[in-house]
Formats: structure tokens, C-alpha cells, sequence
């Protein structure tokens, strides 16, 4: 006989209510056309049952997507492991959807087990309405179809509502982001590579609401070149990185804080939360946008012809070392900081903040350092992988209130090239070549070619040129917002942001 039988152990009313939230349902019905004896703990939101000498155990936290019910039909949605295991039985790190049916033995039970299934999956605090912005211009120019092919079947198999909206130019995000009505929605999901996460920041930070406005979850699903932020916040777990596993990641709601860098020369300021470049780095990346059709590979490819023809700048990096990298560089008095304080100017190319003026730190008093050029390279990292396949800052933080910042003074082509092939391990910053510190502030003075007094570099900030040298590469003839030469300084507000990350 087909029986239901709950468990409660209560000793007051109080109790009794709580204990109501922790009942056990036990009952025999047919999981995917076998008997079994099913059983829902609601406590550890977790439901098991045994078909012959096979336990099986679907968790509803990491597993479930959705229900329904119809009749005595309830059909979970779930996205669980693929059945294809590595070597020695470990699981491949793959998930694929796949649905089960229950089979109840009357409409009573399937409501009964369907209640407390919703109930469980509620008090998650999942998303329920989501704001999707696509880049259809990104990468290869596939993010319309990895939306339509990968993320919106999870999103509907989750029951979550959403709207879409696909960018049609520059800064459009930002424009967005700038003008929505945020009370309609949990989220804003970005399917595209970094810029466009950016320019959502940014855009947020631009809203006379922005302190509230920046408490908005952010989750990015990678559809662009880079796709550094997806990779680095599913690494930080250890989870596979796929275009999947990152729409789950936003579908199951959780959340961490996120630092952002706030770039500042005279009145124009940008607002990073990926990393900010200037020297090999930068060059590689605005320069190989001619191979944009090769897609990521563009990336190592102009790479290896950057380094037969490897460039220097001179220049000057002035910073406030975080706690433990106080030995790095030579120590500046106060007075040559006030004299070096960035001049003010007419901010230019869309991206005036006039709210959100970046974190509130007084940088006088402070213990700056300095280290001349030239530079191969000067990167500054929020994350630890600015690139999907480049482990760049493996010491970065989210949220530490630091930016980790790479540096390559001189350093021969053999020897470079050899730490280019161990940056997906992030092994590179074990060279002698190679300094590695985190700062709290920071000060750039980009300066000339070495050896071509007339040509400049490139600083690149989470994929937008916010400076330009004279003779230096143009993509396009979008005016850079700031000056290229004149300091640019770069402060942290720690865990301003909140985006949407993995468990």
C-alpha cells in the first residue's frame, strides 16, 4: 500500500511551526517509470530514493532548476552531472539538463510533494525577474544564439522571468543601465565578454540612485573575446568554466561583494571591475581587435607577433603598496605627490560621472612609492584571470579593497615568451623578470616608445582605450577620454558591487 508518513518533533507552538518547515516525506511511487521508495527531507533539501541497488540523491540547492505538476505527473527540472566520468571515477566537471517524473499515487500527494518542493526552491532567494542585456557585436558574434540555445532554456526551466535587450551600440548598456526602473527586476545579467559589464557599472554609478542602485546583483555569462570575470569566479570555486555552468551560477542566486577601481584624470573618470592595462598587455589586445574573427585564439596569436617585435615605454608608476609590500620601489616624500596630482580637465567621451565621485579616501598622508621605466608591461588586476586563458593575478581578490598589479620592466624576448606559455597556470610570476604586489592606489605616467620618441602606447581599461599616444594603433576614431601622458590615478572602493557567483 502506497502510504505518506511525516516526522515533526515539537515541544511548543513556536516549534511546532519551525518543525513544520523540517518535515520528512516518505512515499512509494515511480521515479522515471521504476518503484521506489522516495523520501524529501525538507531540512537538507534533498531528495533520495533507491532503485534496486542504485541510490540516487538530487539536491534542490545545486540541482533543481524547477517543477510542475500536472495530475499526479510531477516533473522536476534539473541540471545535474553529465553522465561521462574521467579518469578513476572523478566526475568531468560537465552538467546537462535532464528531467525526472514522479509518478504519486493520487493529486493529493503530487500537491503535497509539489508544495513542499516550491517551498523548498523559495527559500533559496533565488531570482525571480532578471534583466538580460546581449551583445550581439561581441567576439565571434554568437551571443544572441548562446542566449537563445544555452541560457534561456535554463531560465525558463527555473521559472524566472525576464527581459531581453540587445545592445545596438557603444556605451548602449551603459545607457541602460543608466535609465532602467530597477525595482522591476533582481538582476541585470550581462551575456557578452567584460566591456559590457562595465559599462553597466558605470552606468549604474551615473544614477542620482546609485548607492542603491549599485547593490543590484550583476552576472555576466561569457559571449565575448575575454570572458575573464566568468572565468575567474568559477575557477574560484572550482567549477568547469562553460556558458552554462555560469547561468547557473546566476539562476541559483548567490552573491559576493566586488571591488571597483575608480580611474580618475581631472574630471574624466571610468569605473573598472576587471583590470586596467597599458605596454604589451594593452597592445594585445586593442591591436589584435583586426583578428576579432579567430575569436580568444586572437589573443595568444598576436601575442607571439608582439614579442618578435617587442616594444618599451618609459614612463613613471607611482602607488600605495598594500600591507607587505612596503620594500617594493623607492619611496616618494609627500611634497612630490601633491606637485604629481592629476590636473583637471573637461571630461570627454560619454562617461562624466556626476554622482558616484569614487571612494571616499584621502590619499595624502599616505606612503607612495615609485618605479621608473621602461616597461614592457603594467597591468593592474581586480580578478585573477583578465582572459580565459590567462591566470594573470593568481593571488587577486574580489573583494580585499586591492588591486594586484603586474609589472615587466626588461626583460628578454626568449624569457618572455617563455613566461607567456605558463600564464594559463599562472606560473609566470615566479620569474626574476617579473614583480608582483598588490596597492591600494596607484599613479601612471605613460610615456613614449623606447627608441620612437613619436609614438605612444595604449592604456586599456576592461576592454574600452580610455587613453591614446600619439601614432599608437586606432580601431576606431572614438575620442579616448583622457589624455595620454599626464598622470592617471586609480583608487579601490572595496566591495562596492555585488555580482552573482557560484557557491
Amino acid at each position: 500500500m502506497n502510504t505518506t508518513t511525516t516526522t515533526t518533533t515539537t515541544t511548543t507552538s513556536a516549534a511546532t511551526t519551525m518543525a513544520s518547515k523540517a518535515q520528512v516525506l516518505t512515499e512509494r511511487i515511480q521515479v522515471d517509470g521504476d518503484p521506489v521508495e522516495a523520501v524529501l527531507d525538507h531540512g537538507t533539501g534533498e531528495l533520495r530514493w533507491r532503485s534496486g541497488d542504485d541510490d540516487r540523491r538530487l539536491f534542490v540547492e545545486s540541482e533543481m532548476l524547477g517543477i510542475k505538476m500536472k495530475g499526479m505527473i510531477i516533473t522536476i527540472r534539473a541540471f545535474v552531472d553529465a553522465p561521462e566520468r574521467c579518469c578513476f571515477g572523478s566526475s568531468s566537471g560537465k552538467r546537462v539538463r535532464r528531467d525526472f517524473q514522479l509518478e504519486m499515487p493520487s493529486e493529493t500527494s503530487a500537491m503535497m510533494w509539489t508544495e513542499r518542493l516550491k517551498d523548498c526552491i523559495d527559500s533559496l532567494g533565488r531570482p525571480k525577474r532578471l534583466f538580460i542585456i546581449v551583445n550581439p557585436f561581441g567576439g565571434r558574434k554568437v551571443a544572441p544564439e548562446i542566449f537563445q540555445n544555452e541560457v534561456r532554456p535554463l531560465m525558463e526551466a527555473a521559472g524566472i522571468l525576464y527581459t531581453v535587450q540587445e545592445t545596438n551600440h557603444r556605451l548602449h548598456a551603459q545607457e541602460i543601465a543608466q535609465s532602467m526602473n530597477l525595482d522591476q527586476y533582481d538582476g541585470i545579467v550581462c551575456v557578452s565578454g567584460d566591456g559590457i559589464l562595465a559599462e553597466v557599472v558605470n552606468g549604474l554609478l551615473q544614477r542620482e540612485d546609485w548607492h542603491t542602485a549599485i547593490k543590484m546583483p550583476l552576472g555576466i555569462v561569457p559571449a565575448g573575446t575575454s570572458n575573464g570575470m566568468a572565468k575567474s569566479l568559477l575557477d574560484s570555486v572550482g567549477q568547469l568554466y562553460s556558458i552554462s555552468n555560469a547561468a547557473f551560477s546566476i539562476i541559483r542566486g548567490h552573491t559576493r561583494k566586488l571591488d571597483v577601481a575608480s580611474v580618475l584624470q581631472g574630471e574624466a573618470q571610468f569605473f573598472s571591475v576587471l583590470m586596467l592595462t597599458w605596454g604589451f598587455m594593452a597592445d594585445v589586445d586593442i591591436e589584435s581587435e583586426k583578428y576579432r574573427w579567430m575569436g580568444s585564439a586572437r589573443i595568444g596569436f598576436y601575442s607571439l607577433l608582439r614579442v618578435m617585435n617587442l616594444r618599451k615605454y618609459h614612463g613613471c608608476v607611482k602607488f600605495v603598496p598594500a600591507p607587505g609590500y612596503e620594500l617594493y620601489g623607492e619611496p616618494l616624500c609627500q611634497d612630490e605627490i601633491s606637485k604629481d596630482d592629476p590636473p583637471m580637465q573637461e571630461s570627454r567621451g560619454g562617461f562624466r560621472v556626476r554622482h558616484y565621485q569614487g571612494p571616499q579616501t584621502s590619499l595624502q598622508g599616505m606612503e607612495w612609492r615609485s618605479i621608473n621605466g621602461p616597461f614592457v608591461l603594467v597591468c593592474l588586476n581586480n580578478v585573477p584571470w583578465p582572459v580565459e586563458d590567462v591566470l594573470l593575478a593568481p593571488e587577486a581578490k574580489f573583494s580585499d579593497g586591492y588591486l594586484d598589479m603586474t609589472i615587466i620592466r626588461d626583460c628578454p624576448k626568449t624569457a618572455l615568451l617563455m613566461m607567456l606559455l605558463k600564464m594559463d597556470e599562472g606560473n609566470h610570476v615566479k620569474s626574476d623578470y617579473v614583480m608582483h604586489l598588490k596597492v591600494k592606489a596607484l599613479r601612471l605616467e605613460p610615456g613614449q616608445c623606447v627608441g620612437n620618441p613619436k609614438k605612444g602606447g595604449i592604456v586599456d581599461c576592461d576592454g574600452e582605450i580610455i587613453a591614446r599616444g600619439e601614432d599608437a594603433y586606432a580601431c576606431h576614431q572614438i575620442e579616448s577620454l583622457m589624455a595620454y601622458g599626464p598622470p592617471i590615478q586609480v583608487t579601490v572602493d572595496k566591495g562596492l558591487a555585488t555580482i552573482f557567483s557560484p557557491r
